[in-house]
């Protein structure tokens, strides 16, 4: 189970309503931050969740809209906040310009508190733990070094409790044995085996989510966005200014909607909203297409699952 948190959900821009870009992923213990448009610090403060655990962050892209709020987190950690490391993962171009935002404009020759790296990252996975994966893929977005981030959980076989009772299987350390994946021998059942295959049924894929972040075309991501529970991604333009979003290598409502349709998605979650449209009319124009699709707003919370 994932949950994401949108942070700021406005296009190239700040609203009255939106902030920019900005999503906080979480599965457990671990906090990504994904993007980092000016204010953001601001929004997570004003979310509530703070800045524990917020070590990580992913960069779809090197626009300013999405990297000038690093200047001012770190200026922050420079001050206020104690945390352990502060991983910045992107793309070289959108490294380039964060290495000069960051050491150029706010460190100006000092170290930072903590150990600061910019990891550049190419498609693949780039963080895996013990129960799920983040693979970066690539994005067609104005020059080449636009990614997207599938967040995705491992495929993992549920323990039959009631197999297990059958058994004589205690409760205990016999039982995280066996999910683990080894053999048990039941002292008190005169020695009797129990393997895996007894108490575990059939493998079973876990939750996929995800983000696009800033995209003018969608045909590439079908394959990508196959049977995601939910996908993320921008909509800055209606349909009546397609030639636009063209132009500037966006989505329309309809085109993210249609995406959604050909991959087989669960839920559809519009961002990226340009100010001159109300959100209820790019939810419209959307849901006339694909009718499980929202549109976030700043701070709102979404949970994926597994359906």
């Amino acid at each position: 189970m994932f949950e994401i948190l949108f942070l700021g959900t406005s296009a190239s821009a700040p609203s009255i309503q939106r902030g920019l870009s900005g999503q906080i992923i979480s599965h457990n213990e671990h906090r990504f931050l994904v993007d980092c448009g000016e204010g953001t610090q601001r929004q997570i403060l004003q979310s509530g969740k703070g800045f524990k655990r917020l070590t990580r962050v992913l960069l779809t892209h090197g626009h300013l809209d999405h990297i000038l709020g690093l200047g001012g987190l770190l200026s922050t950690f420079l001050r206020w906040e104690a945390i352990e490391e502060f991983e910045v993962f992107g793309s070289r171009g959108a490294l380039e310009r964060v290495r000069t935002l960051l050491y150029d404009v706010v460190l100006r020759g000092k170290q930072p508190p903590m150990p600061l790296r910019l990891v550049e990252i190419k498609p693949g996975v780039v963080f895996e733990a013990e129960d799920f994966t983040v693979t970066a893929f690539p994005v067609s977005h104005r020059g080449p070094d636009s990614l997207g981030y599938v967040f995705e959980e491992k495929a993992r076989r549920p323990f039959l409790s009631e197999k297990a009772d059958a058994l004589g299987v205690p409760f205990g350390p016999e039982r995280r044995e066996l999910v683990e994946g080894r053999e048990v021998t039941l002292p008190d059942a005169g020695g009797k085996r129990v393997t895996p295959d007894d108490v575990l049924g059939d493998w079973q894929k876990g939750s996929k989510l995800v983000v696009v972040g800033d995209t003018g075309k969608i045909n590439n991501l079908v394959e990508i966005c196959k049977d995601a529970d939910a996908v993320v991604i921008e909509a800055t333009y209606l349909d009546e200014e397609a030639d636009m979003a063209k132009q500037f290598s966006h989505l329309t409502a309809r085109m993210a909607a249609e995406l959604a349709i050909k991959a087989g998605v669960k839920k559809l979650i519009l961002t990226h909203i340009s100010r001159r449209y109300r959100g209820k009319d790019v939810l419209a124009e959307a849901q006339s297409v694909f009718p499980n699709t929202v549109v976030a707003r700043d701070f709102d919370t979404f949970t994926i699952k597994k359906g």
